[in-house]
């Protein structure tokens, strides 16, 4: 019993370390922005269906199942820490290369009305609300990791639809996260 309890700690404690030194070393390169008429001009979440939808104009260009925070389904976001997705009209203000997870794209959260509201609460809304592909170095999960909601709020693809997401949307598009 005690040479399993070893080896299992062993193996956590590697798992842990693969996963901070692939967050350092990073993503790689992100791919080239595609051709005009393939872009996006809005985002459109549909946080009950697991499902986001790239627009131009009122013509979806791509569709992703996707994941969220484990607390998606209990209302938007309010504070840091409650592992909710937001909800409402937003924009992705930046984009991250080196992202701890693969790529990733910044949505604009909190909004100032979310900040005072969590202000008069007493307690930080959060941040950092983005959509990105799998941590670094677990990319293989591939699919499998839409089995469950595991983001602290972000909203989650595979690397590969991260790799196209990336392309085809610009800064200062604007998202719709619905419940």
């Amino acid at each position: 019993m005690r040479n399993k309890v070893v080896v299992l700690a062993i193996v956590a404690v590697g798992l842990f370390a693969y996963t901070k030194v692939m967050a350092r070393i990073g993503s790689g390169s992100p791919p080239p922005d595609a051709p005009v008429d393939q872009r996006a001009d809005l985002i459109r979440v549909y946080k009950s269906e697991r499902r986001m939808v790239l627009l131009k104009g009122d013509a979806p260009i791509a569709t992703y199942q996707i994941s969220l925070g484990s607390a998606a389904d209990a209302g938007p976001k309010q504070r840091e820490g409650d592992e909710k997705t937001p909800e409402g009209r937003y924009e992705i203000d930046w984009r991250n290369p080196k992202s701890m997870a693969h790529l990733s794209l910044h949505i604009s959260y909190p909004k100032p009305e979310e900040q005072r509201a969590a202000n008069v609460n007493g307690f930080p809304p959060g941040g950092n609300i983005m959509i990105h592909g799998l941590p670094n170095g677990w990319g293989l999960l591939g699919e499998a990791h839409r089995l469950w909601d595991w983001t602290d709020g972000c909203i989650a693809v595979t690397n590969a639809e991260m790799r196209d997401i990336w392309a085809r949307v610009p800064d200062r598009t604007p998202i719709d996260i619905m419940p």
